[in-house]
């Protein structure tokens, strides 16, 4: 794909929800012929279909909280990495 999903792409905060919400994509075929969506706003930020698809229930309620919330995002990001890290095993960390 071409493009960023968010304008700083190396730093990790809730930008990718906000832009879901706040710009306005229209249809784009990268490079490689590969279908995406880019900021109508010039921004030069991209979304792809399954991206978008996040502004569909039950889903959408989420990317508001996310957006409106970094903290929410941060704590439910770590719950889930922790969780994917571990795989089902205990005792691997004192504390996070």
């Amino acid at each position: 794909f071409d493009g960023a999903w968010t304008a700083n792409a190396n730093t990790f905060d809730n930008s990718y929800f906000k832009n879901i919400l706040e710009k306005e994509y229209e249809d784009e075929t990268s490079c490689k012929g590969c279908p995406q969506k880019k900021d109508k706003g010039g921004s030069g930020t991209i979304m792809l279909i399954s991206d978008l698809s996040l502004l569909e229930s039950p889903f959408k309620e989420i990317v508001e909280e996310y957006a409106a919330d970094q903290d929410a995002f941060f704590k439910d990001y770590v719950s889930a990495w922790v969780k994917l890290q571990e795989n089902g095993c205990d005792g691997l960390r004192d504390s996070l």
